[in-house]
């Protein structure tokens, strides 16, 4: 059985030989490097684009403005931006595109780039914390409000409440591959290969801007160099790649500037929440309400749905929730690694400790009060819910009910113990893969799926072994390139449910189709012998869909079941009064995920994602500044970001054993941005068990720390 055995990254010897290719590698004959530049303004228009010196210089071809772009096609979702930019002279954030200038070298596009003079009128600028509030729906039907009883007799009906604002400040993706495309055009149609987290979204687009048939569009991507949802969907430079390309008639390659992956890419906005929530003596939730507020563009919006969190933890009789925008000159902000729960997390279960505190009742307990047995939302069944098994044996782990006999000092560090809930959305999408079978005894997965570091490409090739009763050996793995299946996505952590069940039915397919040609049983078969006397080729075809034939669904959709993943973290702090400084000493996590599939990659996964959660708590968050509206300091080396002295070794994993039929055939669900959900806030809590100290605001500095512990009580 190849399922369940912690096997090493089929793709791991490519990478480290350097033999994997990503986009920007791709070097077509003719290629030309293009460069963007970038207004010089947050708001206003775009007077003139002086291109004169630029074109002087030796080896710079042409400098591309509005005036020589073609008018794009309207352009709908999985667009990233609806108003694509070199469309007109008004500019809505500093660095949207306004010319891009193409070299014979990369260094020629380079200089001709800071020769580019850009004219611009600016108008005042709304920044974030100013600019204009309006309710919004959010996005994918994920952020409708909920109004389930009545919240305002619950609240009066409280013995505790408590009634708290949460924020969180923007903060950028920053994956080691900047996003790249290359264009290269050929009797009408394009090849691109590409830094994305899902091909089959680029046709798309790229047909819609360019009045191309989609099927024209061939994109190319088996690896990509991170992702953490900015390389999701397709963002202004592919389709600024494609339509140069097509412009001069010569391949051409733009890769974004660490710069540029701040300003005309995307991050996670900020954010701010309202928890309003009160329980009876014995810790039983009466009611709930949580607002967001989510800074978002002029003319796109993306309202981060943090309230779902509230829709479906905790069993309570009253949850209200609200969503918001507040509209301001930044680029757009987007999706980023846990979205939704991550910030949402935050939020609810740093209010839940602080209720727990006022109400006397060991955070442990007061969550365990209030499991939800159904969802609260709709009140439907769960898949499956192993959360209080993940509650137990977390706490086991860490020792949890005995950190009171624990010493509270190490020499200079205050130690201090805090822990929370972990959940994240069920995101599910279609997925199709194929199987090959050739003789004398290989099989070859197909999947137009893409390599972010996460090692699915692995999953599906156990998921694959399995099917066929042959060790993972003996498979093999075709991906990233949309002239194999569609495979879905890799986010949402979908891929190995989504698309590992369409591995597992194009290799039961392939099965039953090779043992219908050598006049056999396929529950008898035994493959790897029957390959050795097949004559031809066998090929299956596998499909997973969704009820109804949905495109997406979050948390079950039509199905009678909800569906959720589920978890734990417990973490223990050391703070030096002194100075301010706070370290993560140790970490449990402990998680109800349905089957695990690949258990080494998996707690790859989740220890990631909770150095990923540290990072968030305790050193991430991009400077905005607000007189001319830009990101501060657009470059890595002012990103404050987790490295090995800031992670001890202690750091457990455990999976509950489940199996969950209704999520997917594979019996698994998401993992992939689980672990870092519920991470930040029980950082907070165990800076507060520790000294005391409530915050609010991530992300939690020593400045914040000697600040609040200077304070008069």
């Amino acid at each position: 059985m190849s399922v369940g055995k912690p096997i090493s990254r089929v793709e791991g010897r490519r990478k480290v030989t350097g033999g994997a290719l990503y986009a920007a590698d791709n070097m077509p004959p003719g290629l030309l490097y293009g460069v963007l530049v970038g207004s010089p303004v947050a708001a206003g228009r775009i007077v003139a684009v002086r291109t004169e010196a630029a074109l002087q210089l030796t080896g710079v071809v042409r400098v591309l403005t509005a005036r020589d772009m073609p008018r794009f096609g309207a352009v709908t979702a999985p667009a990233a931006v609806l108003r694509l930019p070199l469309q007109s002279d008004v500019v809505e954030y500093e660095d949207e595109p306004v010319a891009i200038v193409l070299g014979e070298t990369l260094e020629a596009a380079e200089a001709g780039a800071a020769r580019v003079r850009v004219e611009a009128e600016a108008v005042p600028a709304l920044v974030p914390g100013h600019g204009g509030l309006s309710t919004a729906p959010g996005e994918a039907g994920l952020g409708a409000p909920m109004r389930k009883g009545d919240l305002q007799a619950g609240l009066k009906a409280a013995r505790h409440r408590v009634v708290q604002e949460y924020s969180q400040p923007g903060r950028h993706h920053n994956p080691i591959e900047p996003s790249a495309t290359v264009a290269w055009w050929q009797g009408g149609k394009v090849t691109l290969w590409d830094s994305v987290q899902r091909g089959t979204n680029v046709p798309l687009v790229i047909g819609q801007a360019l009045g191309v048939p989609s099927a024209d569009v061939r994109v190319i991507a088996p690896h990509t160099g991170g992702g953490f949802g900015c390389k999701g969907y397709v963002w202004p430079h592919e389709v600024l790649t494609a339509a140069a390309a097509k412009v001069v008639d010569r391949p051409v390659k733009i890769v974004l500037s660490r710069a540029q992956m701040y300003s005309m890419l995307t991050y996670q906005g900020f954010i701010r929440q309202e928890v309003d929530v009160g329980c009876d003596a014995q810790g039983r939730l009466t009611a709930l309400r949580h607002g967001v507020v989510t800074t978002t563009p002029i003319s796109e919006t993306f309202s981060e749905p943090a309230t779902e969190i509230s829709k479906n933890l905790y069993a309570c009789p009253a949850i209200w929730t609200s969503q918001a925008v507040e509209r301001a000159n930044v680029n757009l902000n987007n999706a980023m690694r846990a979205p939704v729960e991550g910030p949402g997390s935050w939020a609810l279960e740093s209010a839940m400790d602080e209720l727990s505190h006022a109400a006397g009742i060991d955070p442990l307990d007061l969550r365990l009060a209030n499991f939800a047995k159904v969802d609260p939302q709709h009140g439907k069944p769960w898949s499956s819910n192993k959360l209080r098994e993940a509650y137990a044996e977390g706490a086991r782990l860490y020792g949890w009910r005995g950190r009171a006999a624990r010493p509270r000092q190490d020499g200079p560090w205050r130690i201090g113990h805090g822990m929370a809930a972990c959940t994240m959305g069920n995101f599910r999408f279609p997925a199709t893969a194929r199987v090959r079978l050739a003789p004398p005894g290989r099989a070859v997965v197909e999947a137009n799926t893409h390599d972010i570091g996460t090692g699915t490409q692995t999953v599906f090739v156990q998921i694959a072994a399995e099917a066929l009763g042959l060790d993972a050996s003996e498979v093999s793995i075709r991906w990233g390139d949309t002239n194999l299946p569609d495979a879905g996505p890799v986010h949402g952590s979908a891929a190995t449910m989504c698309t590992g069940a369409a591995v597992q039915a194009a290799a039961a397919d392939a099965r039953r189709r090779l043992a219908e040609a050598l006049g056999a049983n396929a529950d008898e078969l035994d493959v790897r012998a029957a390959l050795r006397r097949a004559s031809a080729e066998v090929v299956g075809e596998g499909r997973f869909r969704l009820p109804g034939n949905a495109p997406f669904d979050a948390d079950g959709g039509t199905s009678p079941y909800a569906m959720r993943t589920w978890g734990a973290v417990f973490v223990e702090v050391g703070i030096d009064e002194d100075f301010g400084i706070i370290r993560l000493r140790r970490a449990v996590g402990a998680y109800s995920a349905g089957r695990i599939i690949n258990p080494k990659t998996a707690r790859s996964q989740m220890t990631g994602g909770i150095i990923w959660g540290w990072g968030k708590a305790a050193m991430e968050g991009t400077p905005f500044e607000p007189t001319h509206a830009r990101w501060l300091a657009k470059n890595l080396s002012n990103v404050s970001i987790p490295v090995n002295a800031d992670i001890p070794a202690d750091i457990q994993i455990h999976f509950v054993d489940e199996f969950d039929p209704h999520a997917s055939p594979t019996g698994a669900r998401g993992i992939g941005e689980l672990a870092s959900t519920g991470v930040a806030a029980a950082v907070a809590n165990a800076v507060f068990d520790a000294v005391g100290v409530r915050v609010r605001h991530l992300p939690i500095t020593p400045a914040t720390l000697l600040k609040r512990l200077a304070a008069p009580a």
